[in-house]
């Protein structure tokens, strides 16, 4: 048997390769990670993590409008963008420091530097040096995708977002996947004019119809404007620095900042892929086969470089599975049926199982039930905002098929719905649940 530096190396340190590393350590295997900007990754560094904490300061903008009605004075109240952004920074340096350290501990060696593949057991780091490993594991993540119209550069991504001066005055955010949605209303309560334009009519594509078209009717309600079936054209700095953006079917809007939230591409480019002969589907994603294994043998690939799901809990199941099937003597392979997902737009959205149209397409008859109401909070404090909750069942058993929700903290109710769903559970078994009086949650057991 060849004699190698490492029993595994891998290029990336983001949630699915830092979980790979340390349970491959924590199986006896000698474990290398390569690294170019920081441990952690997309979802601590730059995504959801630093993300989920600018919602929750954005929901302080209604919750503070919101008190007087419950008997709260609060006078000379301002907010302070940089203090916020600062904090948030310092807790990313936190977690990366968490990250690095969780890795140490296990006896992973980490190389500040980035790696490329120079042979099926081989990679060779930026300073010249090059390792050998008996597996590779690429988990580089994706990056931003950016429109490449004129004066795109103009223009700044989720990565800037979080680094920002000031929150401009006007912003437009161009996309409407779960990105769009979430900065729309952060940039919204933090006082920014925002506009969403998209290329297509609809807004969160693959979430289910009926809550996509309320998160569009609350959000107009706010005053978040929207542009459909627009591409752009072109982007122009003025004199002052605002831009000037033209783009189809509309006429041009003139912005502070432009934020693109079209989509992610994975990051491949540079690793050295067709020298080795690690096939990439025309996605530009990297193929790999139940067990995370590329077209080489030796070579693997998990999270957001892969063609599979791009959520940073998958990336810690694929890099988990790899790690105990390679390393562990312990077979596994991930499901990813029945993926709970949550868009932390304003108010949040949470989605498990199969939307009314999939179901449909796939059963022929389902049973919808639904629950459109105004929390309790919502009604105290004068507003007129309605969540609405929505169980798809099939029409013969009544086994729940998906259940798809918008409202305040959707997403914690959703775990635990996901559970159920993932089980199998029937609608008679919600029925026969007593519900938690009075919650938003007890909805879930009064369907009609």
């Amino acid at each position: 048997m060849a004699d190698y530096d490492y029993d595994l190396f891998t290029i990336g340190a983001g949630s699915g390769g830092v979980r790979a590393s340390r349970v491959a350590a924590a199986h006896g295997a000698r474990v290398a990670v390569a690294e170019e900007f920081r441990v952690g990754g997309t979802c601590v560094i730059r995504g959801c993590v630093p993300k989920k904490m600018l919602v929750y300061g954005a929901h302080f903008a209604e919750d503070l409008e919101d008190a007087k009605h419950f008997g709260w004075e609060i006078s000379d109240c301002t907010f302070d963008w940089k203090k916020l952004r600062d904090n948030v920074l310092g807790d990313v340096d936190r977690l990366n420091g968490l990250y690095t350290q969780t890795l140490e501990n296990n006896k992973v060696e980490i190389f500040h530097e980035r790696a490329t593949i120079t042979g099926p057991n081989e990679v060779t780091l930026a300073s010249g040096e090059k390792k050998t490993a008996r597996h590779i594991l690429i988990a580089t993540g994706a990056r931003p995708h950016v429109p490449s119209c004129p004066g795109h550069e103009y223009g700044i991504t989720s990565n800037e977002a979080f680094h920002l001066d000031a929150i401009p005055e006007r912003v437009l955010i161009a996309g409407a996947g779960y990105i769009a949605n979430e900065f729309a209303g952060i940039f919204h309560q933090f006082g920014a004019k925002v506009t969403l334009m998209n290329r297509s009519d609809q807004l969160l594509r693959g979430y289910d119809e009926q809550i996509r078209d309320r998160l569009l009717q609350i959000s107009l309600t706010k005053g978040i404007n929207f542009r459909f079936n627009a591409n752009f054209e072109k982007i122009e700095k003025q004199q002052d620095g605002s831009l000037l953006v033209f783009m189809s079917n509309h006429e041009p809007i003139e912005v502070d900042c432009v934020l693109f939230a079209t989509g992610r591409i994975p990051n491949i480019e540079g690793l050295g892929l067709d020298d080795v002969g690690v096939v990439v589907n025309d996605r530009g994603a990297i193929q790999v086969d139940e067990n995370s294994r590329t077209s080489i043998a030796s070579i693997h690939a998990v999270g957001d470089v892969t063609d599979r799901v791009q959520l940073t809990p998958v990336a810690i199941r694929e890099g988990q599975a790899f790690a105990d099937t390679v390393f562990g003597n312990k077979p596994t392979t991930v499901d990813y049926s029945c993926i709970a997902s949550a868009v932390f737009s304003h108010p949040p959205i949470a989605a498990v199982g199969l939307t009314e149209a999939e179901a449909t397409q796939k059963f022929g008859t389902v049973k919808v039930y639904t629950s459109d109401f105004r929390p309790m909070k919502n009604v105290v404090a004068h507003r007129n905002e309605r969540s609405l909750y929505k169980m798809v069942c099939n029409a013969e058993t009544g086994k729940v098929l998906g259940i798809h929700m918008i409202g305040p903290d959707s997403p914690e109710i959703m775990q635990l719905a996901a559970v159920a769903v993932k089980a199998g559970l029937t609608k008679d078994d919600f029925d026969a649940t007593v519900a938690i009086h009075p919650t938003m949650s007890e909805e879930m057991v009064l369907l009609k």
